[in-house]
């Protein structure tokens, strides 16, 4: 059985509030009995891509289970190399492979620089393509990236999500171990379908989006500040079965 933890969206600034927040997230996770197979933290790490921000994300995403790391929309290509990966500094996308023993792991950069919204590049397509040609077909590959690659009935989310997506489920029709598509961006828990995979949408560390029935005393509202940070559990098990825990981390020090 593959337990793999999975937050997004830390969005980790100068202020105390986001540290507080990813640290007891991350404090949550070292403390359980177990070991995880990974943890898997889909983009917005920082929240203005400064330097010193990266460098405290790298401080607090660190954990005795190994820990993947992939941009988002608020990150810089180059900065994020430089600080989190320890590379020379370049703004071609960043796309890693995590591979175990029973599984594996292909991060794509959805970015797109200088904007919101999400696309997957050549490149990353062909890299992707390239990863899951090079995998023995019995293994299952879980594909993260940071924005969702189809509608969560969210507009503002909506609008800022992956685009031409189709090449994306082109690609995994010629991959019947594709298992699933992880990603965050939408600081919801959020569970859909795409190319015949489940989409699974880890919630956000920072905050918590307001669905559009929830925002009728708060219309301009996009976010709830008030509710705790969270992350998902995905679990496959021996029969390739995927199953998802959402858990919500309470923290006392959180409302000090």
């Amino acid at each position: 059985m593959i337990v793999i933890a999975h937050l997004s969206d830390t969005h980790i600034d100068t202020g105390r509030r986001s540290v507080r927040r990813t640290r007891a997230v991350m404090d949550y996770l070292e403390d359980l009995p177990h070991d995880l197979d990974a943890v898997l933290v889909t983009g917005d790490i920082t929240d203005h891509a400064l330097p010193a921000e990266y460098e405290q994300a790298r401080s607090l995403l660190t954990s005795r289970h190994p820990v993947l790391i992939c941009p988002g929309n608020h990150d810089r290509r180059a900065e994020f190399r430089e600080h989190l990966l320890g590379q020379p500094g370049s703004t071609a996308p960043i796309n890693q492979v995590h591979r175990a023993a029973d599984f594996v792991i292909a991060l794509c950069d959805s970015t797109v620089p200088e904007k919101d919204e999400g696309f997957l590049a050549d490149e990353t397509l062909a890299w992707l393509a390239d990863t899951l040609a090079r995998t023995p077909s019995q293994l299952p590959v879980l594909v993260g990236f940071h924005h969702p690659p189809t509608r969560l009935h969210v507009p503002f989310v909506d609008g800022i999500r992956q685009f031409g997506a189709e090449r994306l489920a082109e690609l995994a029709d010629r991959h019947p171990n594709l298992a699933a598509f992880l990603c965050g961006h939408a600081h919801t828990a959020a569970a859909t379908t795409f190319a015949g995979r489940p989409v699974l949408v880890a919630p956000g560390v920072v905050s918590t989006l307001r669905l559009p029935w929830e925002r009728h005393a708060h219309p301009r509202d996009h976010v709830h500040l008030d509710q705790p940070p969270a992350l998902a559990f995905h679990v496959l098990d021996d029969e390739g079965r995927l199953t998802t825990h959402f858990r919500n981390v309470h923290d006392r020090q959180l409302d000090d």
